[in-house]
């Protein structure tokens, strides 16, 4: 498979103290590390793309680590989800490629989780955002957990680039209050209740 080409790493870290109601005493982290990266399959139709999976594990497990530190540890990560916004000369698939280095690195880096990892994927040009989907990451029925966080760079994904991007989140959103399953009520081994 091609070479790896990164152009720019970027890591935001957002902390949320409140949502309109009253300020809580320990912000809601959520943190994205996001990868530009050249689409080596950009600008044409090419049949056998899987290795590239591969290519990007070391990738995905290196932005993983960084979020952990950047939430304070995995011990604190409650949350995730991951993207991939594919420049304008390629296609969606070459997202989907993301879905097992992106979401298996996150695991690996949190030591293990139940859920399955949210993602969303499309083509856009350059200063495309895309919302990262986030779901708890033992039992993808708990509500209070649903959210998202808004991903993109100002000058990327150029048409021949792909944007990768991880999310990590430290809890449920401030001031949940829409039922459902709760934390500590998760019974499944499966991540879904």
């Amino acid at each position: 498979m091609p070479e790896l080409m990164i152009r720019k790493m970027v890591t935001v870290v957002e902390e949320v103290f409140h949502e309109g109601g009253p300020p809580v005493d320990t912000p809601l982290l959520r943190a994205a590390a996001i990868a530009i990266i050249h689409n080596p399959f950009a600008g044409r139709f090419e049949p056998d793309i899987q290795g590239f999976m591969d290519d990007l594990r070391p990738l995905g497990l290196q932005m993983a680590q960084s979020l952990v530190q950047s939430v304070g540890g995995a011990g604190r990560v409650e949350g995730y989800g991951k993207g991939a916004l594919i420049g304008a000369a390629g296609e969606l698939e070459h997202g989907a490629l993301w879905h097992a280095p992106g979401g298996y690195a996150m695991r690996e880096a949190i030591g293990g989780s139940r859920a399955i990892v949210p993602s969303a994927k499309k083509v856009g040009g350059v200063g495309a955002r895309l919302d990262v989907p986030v779901t708890h990451i033992n039992a993808s029925y708990v509500r209070s957990h649903f959210d998202s966080m808004e991903v993109g760079v100002n000058d990327g994904p150029r048409a021949d680039e792909m944007l990768l991007a991880l999310v990590m989140t430290t809890g449920p959103r401030v001031h949940s209050r829409s039922g459902g399953l709760e934390v500590g009520d998760i019974t499944g081994l499966d991540g879904l209740r």
